[in-house]
């Protein structure tokens, strides 16, 4: 099982934009829909889906955090798997940039013979690269983390902290700013990827001027099987306590997380209606989830 899904924070959309993102990619599909009533947003789809084969999970819960570019998906396009990886980059380009906004243009760039980073009509960012296929094989998709502002310079002390935190993992690429490329520091952390157990992310920093930071728009949900996990996980990355609710947390680099044991997507996979009503009850007095809580409201 995939140790870490990434979670986007709606307005109403939650549903729109997942068949909008399943439709785009092969190997995609919506696999659970889920509705949470009576929480402080009103009632709440939560939809589960598949994007390349990765699973995501979206919430409508109301207009109180946007999705921006410092979390973005980048999609690799490998020309040694897919002959006509090109024109399908340009095909996801076209159905994404409908609506949207084009942050770098659909170009030859000195990393890539063809790349665009684009944020689409609901906001989520996609960058859509063709990859080197001589180089060591990546997931399709990877979340990428772009430290800027009061974190700018940071990406690497980050993905350090992240990497000692998960299990089964590792430093992919590693690429630093050169000289000459003020405003960015030569030395800081142009590029990296790695793995924290089976999920890779990147991270990059940019001094660029930048009018977003990271939010809980976009978040990362560890699934816990024990209270122990939940308990290391949560003693790890906690660093806002009034960032604490329902699971949910920040750590210090203001990036969210949610703690989320196994057995609650079991329960919202269900449909049973009266068992994920108590259950959400439940969960809305709590800050850090208690397993055994949780399952004593389900029975």
């Amino acid at each position: 099982m995939q140790k870490i899904i990434s979670h986007l924070w709606f307005d109403k959309e939650a549903k729109e934009a997942a068949e909008f993102y399943v439709s785009i990619f092969p190997d995609s599909k919506i696999t659970n829909l889920t509705q949470i009533k009576d929480t402080p947003s009103g009632d709440c789809d939560i939809v589960s889906f598949d994007v390349l084969g990765t699973p995501f999970q979206s919430i409508s819960a109301g207009p109180y955090f946007k999705l921006n570019p410092s979390i973005s998906l980048m999609v690799n396009f490998d020309p040694s798997k897919d002959p006509d990886a090109i024109k399908h980059i340009d095909e996801a380009w076209e159905k994404l940039s409908e609506g949207g906004k084009v942050l770098m243009p659909l170009d030859a760039y000195p990393f890539s013979k063809r790349y665009s980073w684009i944020q689409d009509r609901f906001g989520l960012s996609w960058q859509l690269i063709l990859t080197d296929p001589n180089g060591e094989e990546r997931p399709r998709i990877i979340p990428s983390l772009l430290f800027v502002g009061e974190v700018c310079g940071k990406a690497e002390e980050a993905s350090d902290f992240y990497l000692s935190i998960f299990k089964d993992s590792k430093r992919g690429i590693i690429a630093r700013y050169p000289a000459g490329m003020e405003p960015d520091k030569e030395g800081s952390l142009m590029f990296t990827d790695f793995k924290l157990s089976s999920q890779w992310l990147v991270a990059m920093d940019s001094a660029q001027k930048h009018e977003f930071a990271f939010n809980e728009a976009f978040s990362f949900i560890v699934p816990c099987d024990t209270q122990e996990e939940i308990d290391y996980y949560w003693e790890k990355l906690s660093a806002v306590p009034e960032s604490e609710q329902c699971g949910w947390l920040k750590d210090k680099y203001g990036v969210s997380w949610q703690i989320v044991p196994t057995m609650m997507n079991e329960v919202m996979a269900s449909g049973d209606k009266d068992k994920i009503g108590r259950m959400t009850q439940a969960f809305l007095k709590m800050k850090k989830f208690d397993i055994a809580t949780l399952k004593k409201a389900c029975e």
